[in-house]
């Protein structure tokens, strides 16, 4: 069984040249080594699929990065470079070190005779499922330029999308998070001088104070136990999501979501479209378009609908009555793939609905504000007023209590 190894060799000028090959043996590692013209020094088993340090397994870099070495590696592959001399010009370039180290990864697993999309996969943390099947599909139309361009145009979208939102959300952020400091610095600083005042005269506080003054006595006295419990709750949802009853769960109460669930669903069919009409377009036919869109779907309820529209497709009945029964694609979107089907002209179709759904994500960000404002008030709203009567109503109790 091939096995993947790490080396260090010199080439024929003595420049050290570290990197990684598959072989069968450490044997086969070095020949293969010095076939290539360098003398081996070193030939290791690698320690794990991906030559990163420890820390850098949990880091994952930013979509501009992604969409950065995407946008790079076009531009040599049209220029008419082989993807070893795109990879070697890409990481020359004075980058992100975690890019750079994930470059030189797969420069050396490409030329230990590992696929494009085989090395990609190596970095689950830089190239998610969407973009190692994309490059599958690449490999196998022989269209690797094509869906480079593709890739930009989804990442440079989606990039797009995530800094509107964030745009959109940081004013209410900014609202909550001086709220909840407000909250902090009353139930801390001053309910409790009130509860001095009030026990030396022997009289009893309002109840929201008493509310207030028992947050802060619980976070005093057992603020470590509650500190453990909030980390363990974490722990366990947490691993609770990794199963697949978990996973499941999750993306139907983030669909349920008011405003962002239908937002999140939009931007998720929005991006299926346009994946199988690019794939349609390159040559890549319907069955395995639509299991590499169930293979990239990150949300399992869009997952299991495309799931059910890729076997409705192999049992020849299409695509229109899956997507019917799924309920989450509106009348509109599945009379134009059942047009689509009709006329042989599915990718088009399909592109549109894209675009039918990218007008509608817009539109949703564009009025995000608006559409949150109300749930914002409210929560702002009972913020406020227990904020207030906890000091205030203190507050008239002590002038009456003076004034007797």
């Amino acid at each position: 069984m091939a096995t993947l190894f790490q080396y260090k060799a010199r080439d024929n000028f003595g420049k050290l040249i570290t990197g990684q090959l598959t072989a069968n043996n450490e044997i086969e590692a070095g020949n293969a080594l010095k076939q290539d013209g360098l003398t081996p020094l070193q030939i290791s088993p690698s320690r794990s699929s991906v030559s990163l340090s420890f820390f850098e397994r949990f880091r994952r870099l930013k979509i501009s990065d992604i969409n950065g070495f995407t946008r790079e590696f076009y531009t040599l592959v049209k220029a008419g470079l082989t993807v070893p001399a795109s990879l070697e010009v890409i990481g020359e370039q004075d980058r992100n070190p975690l890019l750079k180290n994930i470059v030189d990864g797969l420069l050396g697993s490409i030329r230990g005779g590992a696929s494009i999309s085989e090395s990609l996969a190596r970095y689950p943390q830089a190239f998610n499922s969407l973009y190692v099947n994309m490059f599958s599909a690449g490999e196998i139309s022989g269209r690797l330029e094509q869906i480079l361009e593709r890739l930009i145009y989804i990442g440079e979208a989606e990039e797009k999308l995530r800094l509107r939102i964030k745009a959109a959300l940081r004013y209410p952020i900014i609202v909550l998070s001086a709220i909840m400091l407000a909250f902090f610095t009353l139930t801390n600083f001053i309910i409790p001088r009130f509860a001095q005042l009030f026990a030396q005269r022997n009289v009893i506080l309002p109840l929201p104070t008493r509310i207030l003054l028992g947050i802060h006595e619980a976070t005093v006295h057992y603020g470590w136990l509650m500190a453990a419990g909030l980390i363990l709750a974490v722990v366990l949802f947490r691993k609770f999501l990794t199963t697949p009853m978990g996973k499941l769960y999750w993306d139907q109460m983030i669909l349920k979501l008011p405003v962002f669930g239908p937002l999140i669903l939009k931007a998720d069919m929005s991006r299926f479209a346009r994946v199988m009409s690019m794939l349609i377009q390159s040559g890549i036919t319907a069955v395995k378009a639509l299991e590499i869109a169930y293979g990239s779907a990150e949300n399992r309820v869009v997952a299991q609908a495309i799931d059910k529209i890729r076997v409705s497709v192999i049992e020849g009945s299409g695509m229109t009555e899956p997507m019917k029964a799924s309920k989450i694609f509106p009348p509109a979107v599945v009379r134009m793939v059942r047009v689509g089907e009709e006329t042989g002209k599915i990718d088009e179709l399909l592109l549109k609905v894209s675009d039918y759904y990218d007008m509608q994500v817009a539109y949703t960000v564009d009025n995000l504000m608006a559409l949150i404002e109300p749930m914002l008030i409210v929560v702002l709203g009972c913020m406020v007023l227990i904020l207030a009567l906890g000091m205030f109503l203190p507050m008239w109790n002590l002038i009456s209590l003076f004034r007797k």
